[in-house]
């Protein structure tokens, strides 16, 4: 199984609507692929300065799972229209559990 994590800081100029617009279009997302056996999407909790602004950790069947969810075209329009405006900052990682 492949974990996948997205960790992302907002420009400063991020409106609350902006940010609840990447929480909703990632949370549309499930339905859609295939492989995909958990998706947890959200803000920091705010207890530590410094953190990243919010998270999204998916679990695949496979590599091959992952790279249809990297690759398909809802998750594409996700990150060039509602992530993409407002990212300041990305980092990710992929590893097998």
């Amino acid at each position: 199984m492949i974990r996948h994590v997205t960790l992302f800081a907002w420009i400063p100029e991020a409106t609350n609507q902006q940010k609840q617009q990447v929480a909703d279009g990632l949370r549309a997302l499930p339905p859609l692929m295939t492989g995909l056996r958990a998706f947890l999407v959200g803000p920091d909790a705010g207890i530590i300065d410094g953190n990243f602004d919010f998270a999204v950790v998916a679990d695949f069947d496979d590599a091959q799972s992952y790279l249809g969810y990297r690759n398909h075209p809802a998750h594409r329009a996700v990150v060039e229209q509602v992530t993409g405006p407002i990212t300041r900052e990305r980092v990710s990682v992929q590893y097998e559990i």
